[in-house]
């Protein structure tokens, strides 16, 4: 049950973060509405992960507000947290435990029912594909099957609002096949802000690029915007943002 008769999903509305005189973050705004995925795109440092986690609240703004459904997540953290799934980049895994009993104990934090837990513990092990891993230790998984079990947690309280930070980051070519077209259907019903530095990703799974650069925004439109093909993309990139490499 969302607070927001609008149809935005995710909400950023004057976002700044300042550590003393350093603006990681200024003043950005933009909406997401309900079955869109946007790609969210910088250099390194720009200010992309900075700005997930002020939306998510593991950040508080210096100045401006997040909205998740529109619930404020300053003053409504807890109603806003449980539609929100979160990929962090290189996000903590607690290794000594096993994919089942890992997603198992998130779960339960998240206050899931035992029939419902059994049932989405299912779903997200096939649709990450975790079925070898389900019962190895996090410790002696490849960095990809780390990659899936995090993605796995963002999918498992069925949120309404996903926002990932690189969800392809360490996966080999098949694997990042199936994260994509996984993507693009859980963005027919749900909304996606997507995190990458690989401009063919945006082209595959998104259907709109907001780009920040030293904390601001510098282009919020649909894919032609950042031109047709994935040369023109880096090359508009590049101009938008300096000359600096994807990140």
């Amino acid at each position: 049950m969302t607070a927001n008769a609008s149809g935005q999903m995710i909400e950023a509305i004057g976002l700044s973060k300042f550590y003393g005189q350093f603006a990681a973050t200024r003043e950005v705004t933009f909406s997401v509405p309900r079955g869109q995925v946007a790609a969210f795109l910088g250099p390194n440092g720009a200010g992309k992960s900075t700005t997930m986690k002020l939306l998510t609240g593991f950040l508080a703004p210096s100045e401006g507000t997040a909205k998740i459904g529109g619930f404020d997540m300053s003053s409504q953290r807890l109603e806003a947290a449980g539609m929100i799934g979160y990929l962090p980049e290189n996000g903590p895994l607690y290794l000594e435990m096993t994919p089942h009993s890992l997603l198992r104990y998130f779960g339960q934090a998240r206050g899931l029912n035992a029939a419902t837990l059994h049932n989405r513990l299912e779903y997200v092990a096939d649709k990450c594909s975790l079925g070898d891993v389900w019962g190895k230790p996090i410790a002696k998984l490849s960095r990809g099957y780390r990659q899936r079990v995090g993605m796995a947690q963002a999918l498992l309280n069925d949120p309404e609002v996903l926002i990932l930070d690189e969800p392809t980051s360490g996966l080999d070519p098949n694997q990042t096949h199936e994260v994509r077209q996984l993507i693009r259907s859980l963005g027919q019903t749900k909304t996606i802000l997507l995190s990458t530095h690989i401009l063919t990703e945006v082209k595959a799974v998104c259907s709109r690029v907001i780009l920040i650069n030293q904390g601001r925004i510098v282009l919020d439109g649909g894919i032609a915007d950042m031109e047709g093909s994935e040369h023109d993309m880096e090359a508009n990139f590049r101009k938008l943002t300096g000359g600096r490499k994807a990140g």
